[in-house]
């Protein structure tokens, strides 16, 4: 059973992960040969005072 986890920073709609889902599962099926039922997917949504790059955090990064 594939689990894929994707890290991503917040902002993204339900549509967007549906569409990313769908696509991650569909490139897992046809490269290991899995079923589809066996992929599982855990996506975790970050704030951007949780991410930082360079030692400043995205939220500042924003500014």
């Amino acid at each position: 059973m594939p689990i894929v986890q994707i890290e991503l920073l917040e902002g993204r709609t339900v549509e967007q992960k549906r569409a990313m889902v769908k696509e991650v599962t569909d490139a897992i099926c046809k490269t290991l040969n899995a079923p589809p039922e066996a992929v599982r997917i855990i996506i975790r949504d970050m704030s951007f005072d949780n991410f930082a790059t360079a030692g400043v955090l995205r939220s500042d990064q924003e500014k």
